[in-house]
């Protein structure tokens, strides 16, 4: 079984005893609904605008970078391509007897894990789960509090740690396997013998660097760790590393505009090595910055499943769903994280389950499989499993694409690399 804790502890919150919904005068979740659920977030009265006024209300919290922090301009469209995946639930007439709201407790965490921590505080009262979490960092201020309130998030982040968190029902390939795929590709296409990785501080640049040390001295490369801050005024260290020491690859894991600074102003320099940034190092707005040209002769993208325009049910609900928006690849991680809680969502309500939020980990860390309608195998959403077997390690790489709807173009389908196969993952890739 997965080596992860089981909390089977009752979650009672002081709106059941005192026999009220949540205090908040926006028509708040908290509350005990019908059918013996005892778990904030939870009403038996219809959702606000609900779709099936017969059904009750599950109110499931956001928590993103909305305004201020580098994965703003993926963070808006995370959070509304949840909104609409919820709403496409409630079309198709909720979840056994449950409309899902994931518009009425959003918030804003800057991408710093203090405003996390705060805006967390004060939500976790009205939500029986977080339909998002933002960040790496951000997510870690919070995880002794997710165990304690016994909250299932879904995170939109892919460091390892998160195999081994039952509280987290994660998508996709950790940081740490993505980037180990990287460094295999670009051994077997090009021959590369050095690697420098090139990230933000924590387990979003410091589990994709542990990946690209790992591959490294797979494949026998020389390899250099690059720590580097947000903001385009942070990056003269790291260009100035990449211009220096002229490594074959760099392995980027920044945010869009930290990638378009670093790109542009090495190749502008002299570099004419090859980029490959993770997750979300990419916007498709980057091709209208100055570092377009350099972006389309030097840099791939790296990803956990395939892009806006891809062909499955999956992808084509969604567009459907969001209709006449401006394509971007934040509208799809958004989507497909929204899977595994819904999966999660069903089993806890149609199962033989303790109907509190303890009740809710457990029917999710019972799955071994999750429909994500062909964006990603079923077995990708395996909780159930020792986090070595059940970890999803496949990864796909994309090349820009000016005339594509998200300026990406697939180029590698997933592919798992010899050196991401071979791995024991017995603890994070981060820290062991």
């Amino acid at each position: 079984m997965k080596l992860r804790k089981t909390w089977v502890m009752l979650a009672v919150s002081v709106f059941i005893l005192t026999g009220c919904r949540g205090s908040d005068d926006d028509g708040g979740g908290g509350g005990e609904g019908d059918e013996g659920i005892s778990a904030p977030g939870v009403t038996s009265e219809p959702c606000p605008d609900a779709v099936n006024q017969d059904n009750g209300c599950i109110y499931l919290g956001q928590i993103s970078d909305l305004t201020a922090g580098p994965f703003a301009p993926l963070g808006v469209p995370i959070t509304d391509a949840m909104k609409a995946f919820w709403q496409r639930v409630n079309d198709d007439g909720g979840i056994s007897g449950y409309d899902i709201d994931a518009s009425q407790y959003v918030r804003d965490n800057l991408y710093n894990p203090q405003t996390h921590a705060q805006v967390y505080g004060e939500i976790e009262g009205e939500v029986l789960a977080l339909a998002q979490t933002l960040g790496s960092p951000t997510t870690l201020a919070i995880l002794e509090d997710l165990k304690s309130d016994d909250m299932l998030a879904a995170p939109a982040s892919w460091t390892s740690l998160w195999e081994f968190e039952d509280n987290i029902v994660e998508s996709g390939a950790p940081y740490c396997f993505e980037s180990m795929n990287v460094v295999d590709w670009a051994v077997q296409e090009s021959d590369a013998k050095s690697v420098m990785a090139i990230g933000f501080p924590g387990d979003y640049g410091g589990d994709s660097a542990a990946g690209v040390e790992v591959a490294a001295e797979a494949n026998g490369m020389d390899f250099q760790n690059i720590e580097t801050g947000p903001g385009q005024e942070a990056q003269a260290g790291a260009i100035s590393a990449v211009v220096k020491q002229n490594p074959d690859l760099v392995v980027l894991a920044v945010g869009p505009t930290e990638t378009a600074v670093i790109v542009g102003q090495a190749a502008a320099q002299g570099y004419q090595g090859q980029f490959v940034g993770i997750g979300p190092t990419w916007n498709p707005a980057l091709l209208q910055s100055p570092a377009a040209q350099a972006l389309e002769a030097l840099y791939l993208h790296s990803g956990p499943w395939a892009n806006w325009s891809e062909d499955t049910p999956g992808h084509e609900a969604m567009r459907q769903a969001l209709g006449d928006v401006q394509p971007s690849d934040g509208y799809t991680a958004g989507w497909v994280w929204s899977y595994p809680l819904k999966a999660a969502l069903e089993e806890w309500l149609e199962g033989d389950y303790e109907k509190t939020r303890a009740g809710l980990v457990e029917a999710a860390t019972s799955l071994e499989t999750v429909d994500y309608e062909g964006m990603l195998p079923e077995e990708a959403g395996n909780f159930a499993g020792d986090p070595n077997e059940a970890a999803f390690r496949q990864t796909l790489l994309e090349s820009v694409d000016p005339a594509a709807p998200t300026g990406m173009t697939k180029l590698v389908d997933f592919t798992e690399g010899p050196t991401a196969a071979e791995y024991e993952l017995t603890g994070s890739c981060f820290g062991g």
